[in-house]
């Protein structure tokens, strides 16, 4: 075979074309030159990741993949470009933090390499600082690894499997009906209808923000939680009768002064809340609510109130209602979930006698 002449750091019968484009930024895609049946010269497109490339060419030569298109860092790049932009807004984020971190660590190894010692390493080195967030970030590295197993990289079985997870502490606290009026009372008024429909629905607090006027359909409050996309209908009324979910409703729509809004949670000026501000928001009337509480002397009520925060509104919600009742207004489709994580008060039981 003649020797190459230009793309000389590619391997054999594999080209480059390359264009620069309108920013000044070069494209580059990779091609294999290879025959037809009739023997006529033709290019088969390789793509535009030179790893993945480097893979098809392998495929199309009959040979293994070159060692250097395993690296972890081309995995969780495909990862990044292919499987992250499915996700949830928030889920994105997380995830990208989460793949920053990941990659430091893992880059530069051979997907064949990675071991469940090379796992449990991380997580007692990581654990050390933020042992919840390990268990995220090894969670999140099985993840892709399975995907690699899909697409090709390697059959060998997963590495985090079977790896102990640090050991994690739910989260126990419970807004009773003190720290609630506390808090409440001190709210403004967008916050507190924020509070209502985050308790009267039992929603996650960025799918409280983004419920609308026009999310009220047939009698109902129709909603799609970003996290599982799982679909509600929440009912405004019960035999003819309104529920507190309806009045609440009917108590934002009535509101005299108030400038229109598309939705249900908004500003005097009717602006939607943001995470932003709805945290600002709940932040500043805890603090005010807290001070209250120091100066009356009651410093276990305030102490109780400093521990609130706005996504303690679902568990409350899930603690106040029958298990079964709370498990399909959170959306969950086992109890044990519901039981698990978010109901936060024990069960009510007659004594013995």
């Amino acid at each position: 075979m003649r020797p190459k002449t230009t793309a000389r750091d590619l391997p054999p019968r594999m080209l480059r074309r390359t264009k620069v484009l309108k920013s000044g930024k070069v494209w580059a895609a990779y091609y294999y030159n290879g025959r037809s049946a009739e023997g006529k010269r033709v290019e088969l497109a390789l793509g535009a990741d030179l790893a993945a490339a480097k893979r098809k060419w392998a495929e199309l030569e009959g040979r293994a993949a070159p060692a250097d298109t395993g690296l972890m860092r081309y995995i969780f790049a495909r990862y990044e470009r292919e499987i992250l932009p499915t996700k949830a807004p928030r889920t994105q984020t997380d995830y990208g933090e989460q793949l920053a971190l990941l990659g430091k660590v893992f880059g530069g190894m051979g997907i064949d390499s990675l071991t469940p010692q090379h796992v449990a390493q991380y997580r007692d080195r990581r654990g050390a600082k933020a042992p919840v967030r390990a268990n995220r970030e090894i969670s999140l590295l099985s993840t892709i690894f399975n995907h690699a197993r899909e697409w090709g990289y390697t059959a060998k079985e997963n590495p985090c499997k079977g790896v102990r997870k640090n050991k994690e502490q739910p989260r126990d606290f419970y807004a009773d009906d003190a720290v609630w009026a506390a808090v409440y009372g001190s709210a403004s008024e967008d916050l507190r209808d924020a509070m209502d429909l985050a308790y009267l629905t039992g929603q996650r607090p960025g799918d409280i923000i983004k419920m609308r006027f026009a999310d009220l359909r047939n009698g109902a409050l129709e909603v799609q939680q970003g996290k599982t996309a799982k679909r509600l209908r929440i009912l405004l009324a019960h035999d003819g009768v309104p529920t507190q979910l309806g009045l609440l409703i009917e108590r934002i729509r009535q509101r005299a002064g108030q400038v229109s809004s598309l939705y249900l949670v908004a500003t005097k000026e009717g602006q939607p809340l943001n995470r932003w501000t709805l945290r600002v928001r709940f932040d500043a009337a805890r603090t005010l609510a807290v001070q209250a509480l120091h100066e009356r002397g009651d410093t276990a009520l305030a102490d109780r109130v400093a521990q609130f925060q706005f996504r303690d509104i679902r568990p409350k919600a899930a603690s106040d209602l029958p298990l079964a009742h709370a498990s399909r207004l959170l959306g969950h489709t086992e109890h044990e979930i519901t039981q698990k994580v978010y109901r936060r008060v024990g069960e009510t039981v007659m004594p013995t006698r």
